[in-house]
């Protein structure tokens, strides 16, 4: 509990809070949190409770979100297309991945990596392969208003991440993304 009530000092100023700002958010006096951080009272439990939930809504306004960090502009696959049109696509566009659509649903996701492990397996089936023959399962799809750690946990699982608005696909968020924001 120690190193937690230490951290509240720093995480008020990493937000910007004075702590008259921070006691207002948490429904306490101000010198209740003057005391914490200079270590000469401990909170009781539901105090200590409503100044981390004031630090979490915090966190939550200034953490970025998935509208900030997607890509706008997203090529699609359909699911009926060639294989071999979908690896030329790829290449001029330098991508290694594409959402799979049908009847302009995603439906799925093609990636280098399953393009590769078919042509593996059967190198001269590759001339009449369809998408939907090969495509994987459909990446999470998040609103444009997702924190940053929750695609961070996303991340430790998918490749891609899709970003929608009301059912519509918005963006896309790949791991070099999410990097180029921390």
């Amino acid at each position: 509990m120690v190193e937690m009530l230490e951290k509240i000092k720093n995480l008020r100023k990493k937000y910007g809070l004075t702590q008259k700002e921070l006691a207002d958010r948490a429904g306490v006096s101000q010198s209740l949190i003057a005391k914490i951080e200079a270590g000469t009272l401990d909170p009781t439990y539901t105090n200590a409770q409503k100044i981390f939930s004031a630090l979490e809504e915090m966190r939550e306004k200034k953490e970025v979100k998935a509208k900030e960090v997607m890509h706008k502009k997203v090529d699609f696959a359909e699911k009926d297309e060639a294989v071999k049109e979908i690896i030329k696509l790829m290449k001029k566009k330098g991508i290694s991945q594409l959402p799979v659509l049908d009847k302009g649903k995603v439906c799925g996701m093609i990636s280098e990596k399953v393009i590769l492990k078919s042509v593996m397996a059967d190198p001269e089936r590759i001339v009449h392969l369809k998408v939907e023959e090969i495509m994987e399962d459909t990446p999470p799809i998040v609103s444009l208003k997702t924190g940053l750690t929750t695609l961070l946990n996303l991340m430790q699982e998918y490749s891609v991440i899709l970003v929608a608005d009301k059912g519509e696909i918005k963006g896309i968020i790949s791991k070099s993304d999410l990097l180029g924001k921390i």
